[in-house]
């Protein structure tokens, strides 16, 4: 069964980088461009950020566990290569 919503690889990969994603660039996790540029380090800053945008933000209980549970089935790979394509792209016509 084909998972894919909107071009991305699934329903939370698409919603995670609308909702909580959106508007960032690898430059708002450090200055490092080996740690931002390389998808791997960044996908889990991404993670880790929207992990702690949830705890953070929300009281214990069930919603929040249901939000916690929601991300780990996020393509935070897919979301970092995105980004970094997006913020390559943005400054090399800059």
């Amino acid at each position: 069964m084909d998972k894919t919503y909107n071009g991305w690889t699934n329903y939370a990969t698409w919603r995670v980088n609308l909702e909580l994603i959106d508007g960032m660039t690898p430059t708002d996790f450090g200055d490092d461009p080996a740690q931002i540029m390389d998808a791997y380090e960044l996908s889990l800053c991404l993670k880790d950020t929207a992990h702690d945008n949830i705890e953070n933000s929300a009281p214990e209980g069930l919603a929040r566990d249901y939000a916690l549970a929601f991300l780990q089935d996020v393509n935070w790979h897919e979301i970092a290569k995105h980004m970094i394509a997006d913020y390559a792209d943005e400054n090399e016509t800059a």
